[in-house]
């Protein structure tokens, strides 16, 4: 394990940053995860106009799922979301960034 793996682990044990999950593929079964939660909300440029949209984004690790799906569903904290759109790993492919929406 590099370095980097072993601090990405670090970070989602810790009980201030990470948090318990389940994750559910879509027709499979329920598994435990970690989670990072993000920011919340997202400004986006649109010509000189200036969005802001409600959003949650979490990290996962591809360690313990290596292929989220749009429509697969999280549980953090009795709260059920839904990913949507694509899941994009992190440079090291340790990471998933995950857009939810309330399922």
């Amino acid at each position: 394990m590099s370095a980097f793996a072993a601090a990405v682990d670090a970070l989602f044990a810790d009980p201030n940053i990470g948090r318990a999950a389940v994750y559910i593929a879509d027709g499979g079964a329920p598994v435990p995860v970690r989670v990072v939660p993000r920011r919340a909300d997202a400004i986006t440029d649109f010509g000189d106009a200036r969005l802001w949209s409600e959003a949650t984004r979490i990290d996962l690790r591809v360690g313990e799922v290596p292929n989220p799906r749009p429509g697969d569903r999280i549980e953090i904290s009795g709260d059920a979301f839904l990913i949507q759109g694509e899941p994009v790993r992190d440079r090291e492919r340790l990471v998933w960034t995950l857009d939810l929406r309330p399922a």
